[in-house]
């Protein structure tokens, strides 16, 4: 009879696996006898061996019947662990990469690309996760899946408190609320297994899971609230009145009219409203020499030249001879870049106008703010078109006024992902002397509006308007040159 090979079969780890040594050699691993049988069967020894023999077997930590793994158990483990981490890999890189691909400033693109990356650790954590409860032939393995966890519960909890900010409804709460609950309850057991038992260095680890902490707070911190805030805005605005010429053929004088403006700031804008009115000022005429007698007559009719009062002069009244555009509603203006506007408007020969006024007004937003829907903004919706109920608002309440609206997306991801969208709205109208624009996230009614929260969104996208005016006496229009 030939001596039969001697059988060593180690005490079960945590995860109920007991290695197997066959003639002084490590040949595998077994979860049950069955498994056993088949690792032994594939080093050539008899399928039928006897368990009990203590002649070929020696058993470490238990016998023959000492096999605590729960198959159902484990593996329901590693599917509710490599659910979350995968779920959190795709959560990850929703938020990451659209910041990361077209953030306008550096610090929102290296913002953008730490959570893209994270989103990488995360997916090689879910990987870990089969080696971790399964085989182990990796020591690190734990470890990554630790770090995975921390990864997700740092950006659940960050996403949890920005939406505790605004309290509102999104379709992401459903995702990271859950995933919150779900990376504690990781946490609890990979810390009660003590996974980062099996790298070598577990110091090392720790300090580099808090640097990297650290250094994507401080990014974070710079793209949302350090770097829009220092960023200046500046515009340079400037309208002028060119020399006139009289209409050989009808008795009228043609005026040219030039508006110029440039982004003098260090970030580029969109133009979200913008108008320029050309007004003709009659008045009454009277010899005083009391400029606090009778102001309030000669501050003219009731918004139209508030705190502002002139000797010898009443009984203003401003009339609207041209108006339009001046830019163009979801247009941007780069850092530098200028635009100039000629047009020509036209006033009788026998006016009674004694001078003539234009007023620009522009109002913009910062595009290291947020990103505006340019394509959907630029399309103006009139608010006399009767198919269109959205916006339609009857004329003797409204007047005739165009609706130009658009979503705006916040160059900060995660602000998108834990508030309700949000949306750029103009109304445009001709001679109006106050241009109307508000970020709200109302669904659109002409009549319906939060002064409040239009302040708040305002404030957080950097809206802000810019002005410009000139006037020019009649007396020198209608001295044209003939040249």
């Amino acid at each position: 009879m030939s001596l039969r090979p001697w059988v060593v079969v180690e005490a079960p780890d945590r995860r109920g696996l007991r290695q197997v040594t066959l003639g002084g050699e490590r040949v595998g691993s077994a979860w049950s006898s069955g498994e056993l049988r088949k690792l032994l069967a594939r080093h050539g020894c008899p399928p039928d061996m006897d368990l009990e023999d203590p002649v070929s077997f020696c058993w470490r930590g238990g016998d023959s019947r000492t096999w605590p793994d729960r198959a159902w158990v484990r593996r329901s483990v590693i599917v509710v662990m490599m659910t979350g981490l995968l779920a959190s890999t795709v959560l990850n890189a929703v938020i990451g990469w659209p910041d990361a691909s077209g953030a306008l400033t550096f610090a929102q693109r290296i913002s953008g690309a730490l959570f893209v990356l994270s989103g990488v650790v995360q997916g090689a954590a879910a990987i870990a996760v089969l080696d971790y409860w399964g085989r182990g032939q990796h020591k690190t393995s734990g470890a990554i899946v630790l770090l995975g966890v921390l990864i997700a519960l740092a950006t659940d909890s960050l996403l949890l408190s920005m939406w505790l900010e605004e309290r509102e409804f999104t379709y992401y709460l459903l995702v990271f609320l859950p995933l919150l609950c779900w990376s504690l309850w990781a946490l609890l057991l990979l810390v009660r297994e003590k996974s980062w038992m099996g790298i070598p260095q577990p110091k090392r680890f720790a300090a580099g899971v808090v640097a990297t902490a650290l250094l994507t707070g401080v990014s974070l911190a710079y793209s949302t609230m350090y770097q829009p805030a220092a960023a200046p805005m500046h515009f340079s605005l400037r309208a002028e009145f060119g020399r006139s010429r009289a209409d050989q053929h009808l008795p009228f004088v043609h005026v040219p009219l030039t508006l110029y403006m440039k982004n003098t700031g260090g970030i580029p804008v969109y133009i979200i409203n913008d108008i320029y009115t050309v007004r003709g000022r009659s008045a009454e005429y009277f010899q005083t020499g009391d400029l606090s007698a009778g102001w309030r007559e000669s501050s003219g009719r009731r918004g139209e030249r508030e705190g502002e009062a002139e000797l010898n002069v009443g009984n203003i009244k401003y009339t609207p001879i041209s108006s339009g555009h001046f830019y163009g509603p979801g247009n941007w203006l780069d850092v530098g870049q200028e635009y100039t506007l000629k047009k020509v408007f036209e006033i009788p020969e026998d006016t009674l106008y004694d001078t003539v006024s234009v007023d620009l007004q522009i109002a913009y937003l910062r595009k290291d703010r947020g990103k505006l829907d340019v394509d959907e903004f630029r399309s103006p919706h009139p608010t006399w078109n009767v198919s269109d109920r959205k916006y339609y608002c009857p004329p003797a309440l409204c007047g005739e006024q165009l609706i130009y609206r658009g979503l705006i997306r916040h160059n900060n991801n995660l602000v998108n992902v834990t508030r309700k969208p949000r949306y750029v709205t103009a109304i445009w109208s001709p001679g109006r002397r106050r241009i109307i624009s508000s970020i709200s996230s109302f669904s659109f009614e002409v009549w319906r509006r939060d002064p409040r929260e239009e302040k708040r969104e305002a404030d957080r996208y950097g809206a802000a308007k810019a002005r410009a005016s000139a006037e020019v006496p009649v007396a020198e229009l209608l001295s044209p040159s003939d040249t």
